[in-house]
């Protein structure tokens, strides 16, 4: 059984963690040029610009390409594993986030005589544009062709 401590030697892994990591911080620079002030809680939530989601499974994907071959099966997963995570982050969360500001603003409408009534929002920034899906994917290959020429 190999050492757990392998999973450091995983330049894949790693370029793949890297990339989700500078999307993340990114994430944190449009949000103190759009809104002039800085909010930390843009480091550990979904949605916004880039996509980290998408890119990290497009370096994953690209890094599997680059080190086991193109044709090989291992990259047909892992780029399938791709298209659905992006798919999923541009289709069907961008869709409950629509759906969770309507039902906010519903209970608003509908209990703003009641403030008895007390229910936690929903969370509305669920998913993302497919810009922020193309940018995160872009950033995903970026950081892994970069990695790959560095060693």
């Amino acid at each position: 059984m190999q050492d757990i401590g392998d999973i450091f030697n995983n330049r894949v892994l790693l370029v793949a963690l890297v990339a989700c990591f500078v999307a993340q911080g990114l994430k944190l620079i449009f949000e103190v040029i759009k809104n002039r002030k800085v909010d930390l809680r843009v480091l550990v939530t979904t949605g916004g610009m880039p996509s980290a989601h998408s890119a990290l499974v497009t370096a994953l994907a690209f890094g599997v390409g680059q080190t086991l071959g193109w044709a090989s099966p291992d990259f047909a997963l892992a780029t399938v594993f791709a298209i659905i995570v992006m798919y999923d982050a541009a289709g069907v969360r961008q869709a409950a986030g629509k759906q969770a500001r309507i039902l906010n603003q519903m209970i608003d409408e509908l209990f703003h005589e009641k403030p008895d009534f007390f229910q936690d929002r929903l969370k509305e920034l669920l998913g993302h544009t497919p810009v922020q899906v193309i940018a995160g994917s872009v950033l995903g290959v970026t950081i892994s062709w970069l990695a790959r020429a560095a060693y």
